[in-house]
């Protein structure tokens, strides 16, 4: 029987530890998440789809894990999305599902992994929270946006009780330089009980 990853995710402290996590669930991520019912993706990419109008419009799937997230957004009908993630055990696993045009390893020595203004959107789901992306990916991630962009994303209850999550959102909506969208909670692993809210940002600034 293969290992069980939901018991150790959310104990992992440093971002090396985290990606040697991940490398080691990337054969048996996607039945591990099927089997509880992983609602994130497809909500975050229909989120996305209700904002962004031109589904060309090159989007990047950040923290792309095994591609579920790029089926999600294929579904919802986008045709140009990159994938970016630092483990490459997981890119591994999403390469063969074609629905990336192209697919990166991020290094997470890089403090600025993402080509400025290169994409009309980022998503990033069930990336950001405990066990995962820091808080500091909020400001990572809306940096990269052009003026415009849109920012689609979760933060599961973990994250949201954790704070610094929300609140590194917040300090973007606050001051102006980005807008809220949308903040809905819903579905995200209802087999480990837990919710996410899944918010879309457009930045202002």
């Amino acid at each position: 029987m293969p290992d069980k990853f939901f018991d150790k995710v959310y104990d992992v402290n440093s971002p090396e530890d985290t990606r040697a996590l991940y490398d080691a669930w990337a054969t048996s991520y996607e039945t591990e998440v099927a089997e509880n019912a992983y609602a994130t993706p497809g909500r975050v990419a229909r989120a996305l789809a209700g904002y962004l109008d031109d589904k060309a419009a090159p989007v990047l799937d950040y923290g792309c894990g095994t591609g579920l997230s790029g089926v999600a957004l294929q579904e919802a009908g986008f045709t140009n999305v990159d994938g970016m993630d630092p483990s490459a055990d997981m890119l591994a696993q999403a390469r063969p599902k074609g629905v990336y045009r192209a697919l990166h390893e991020m290094d997470l020595d890089d403090p600025k992994p993402i080509p400025a203004e290169s994409y009309r959107a980022i998503v990033c789901a069930g990336v950001i929270g405990p066990g995962a992306a820091p808080a500091g990916t909020v400001d990572l991630v809306l940096r990269a946006l052009p003026k415009g962009g849109y920012l689609a994303l979760s933060l599961n209850d973990h994250a949201i009780a954790a704070r610094e999550y929300e609140t590194a959102l917040n300090q973007w909506i606050d001051c102006g330089a980005a807008g809220l969208l949308m903040r809905k909670y819903g579905a995200h692993l209802p087999g480990q009980n837990i919710k996410a809210f899944v918010y879309v940002l457009e930045k202002k600034k």
